[in-house]
């Protein structure tokens, strides 16, 4: 198979042949048609993470081996199987989702389907070849979910993208309608946000950003009010925006401005979901913690039940579509240099010679 894969951190990813692997156990073989490119790409290639004064973490620290084929949001065929997945309903040419975010198929989470809480993670596109590749194995039937009647390159987002929003979204519902929710990013995260509150009903959606047109973009998806972050003052413009301080913040960018004016602009009670891995870290008077009864949560991606569950919703018309801008899968260096200069609204999604 080929693969285009970091071979060393910050330079341009190289085209490579690799063995094609031959799925064993419970593994299926997927020829990939589509691979998102996502912007935890980038902390990958670059190889590191941002803690603020506590440095970096090197991606070496957390088990990631070069060369790596990254790409975690990907769609393909179904080619072959190992014996153990002969009861699985498997066809050859099914065109699946394939969930990547799997862990080590035995723990207690595993075992629940929540294999993103895994303490052995062996995620694709992270710790093994992923998306960026002609082939890939997914570990386990359980980890396939069937394109349907969703386009391809829309389907390949709701892998990461998708089920990260929806996941951090649950988090924070049950609320009113009407009260607003506000989610600071409007890339690929922020725009497939908006799109999962309109499939749930929500009438009130605050985008913050620090692009005017991705605030456009946001707008266009069925935000229903926008602020643009180019100054010091973002937390008043957010209470302005909002009719008040708030009671839920989703965080997709995650760095130390966004944490300050996310937490600046809470209610009494109110809740910040931290999502993005842009990296900093985050300083606040302690006492008001207790004091207004705050509460911060981190949330990592999601498990294949909210996956199905996801696809389910998208599937039945209620979701509208994030733009996607496709480009060749040997582009993918290209893709990721695009993203990294802040040019992409929504998502650029690789497609494959099997596509």
């Amino acid at each position: 198979m080929r693969a285009w894969a970091v071979i060393e951190t910050g330079k341009p990813l190289q085209e490579i042949e690799l063995p094609t692997p031959e799925p064993t156990g419970k593994q299926v073989l997927i020829e990939i048609t589509h691979a998102g490119v996502c912007h935890s790409d980038l902390h990958i290639w670059e190889g590191e993470y941002d803690l603020g004064s506590r440095g970096k973490m090197r991606l070496t620290d957390r088990g990631v081996v070069l060369p790596l084929a990254m790409g975690h949001e990907i769609v393909g065929k179904v080619l072959k199987w190992g014996p153990e997945a002969n009861n699985a309903g498997l066809k050859v040419g099914d065109h699946m989702i394939v969930f990547p975010w799997v862990g080590c198929g035995k723990c207690d989470k595993c075992l629940a389907d929540e294999d993103n809480m895994c303490l052995s993670p062996r995620s694709l596109g992270v710790y093994q070849h992923g998306g960026y590749a002609t082939h890939v194995l997914a570990p386990e039937p359980r980890h396939l979910v069937p394109v349907g009647s969703l386009d391809p390159s829309l389907a390949a987002t709701y892998a990461c993208s998708g089920i990260t929003v929806f996941s951090a979204i649950n988090k924070v519902m049950p609320m009113p309608a009407d009260e607003p929710i506000v989610l600071v990013g409007a890339g690929g995260l922020g725009l497939n946000a908006v799109a999962v509150l309109k499939a749930k009903g929500h009438r009130r959606i605050v985008v913050v950003d620090v692009s005017q047109a991705k605030l456009d973009a946001a707008k266009q998806e069925g935000a229903t009010d926008t602020v643009l972050a180019d100054g010091p003052d973002t937390a008043k413009r957010i209470i302005e925006a909002a009719g008040g301080p708030v009671g839920a913040i989703v965080d997709l960018v995650n760095g130390t401005d966004t944490a300050r004016f996310s937490f600046d602009a809470l209610r009494k009670g109110g809740k910040l979901v931290q999502v993005g891995l842009f990296g900093g870290e985050m300083n606040i008077p302690l006492p008001l913690m207790p004091i207004r009864a705050l509460t911060i949560q981190g949330s990592y991606v999601g498990n294949v039940k909210e996956l199905r569950e996801l696809v389910g919703i998208a599937q039945s018309g209620k979701m509208p579509a994030i733009p996607i801008t496709n480009m060749p899968l040997n582009q993918a260096d290209a893709a990721l240099n695009r993203l990294k200069e802040g040019k992409v609204v929504g998502r650029i999604v690789l497609t494959a010679s099997a596509a």
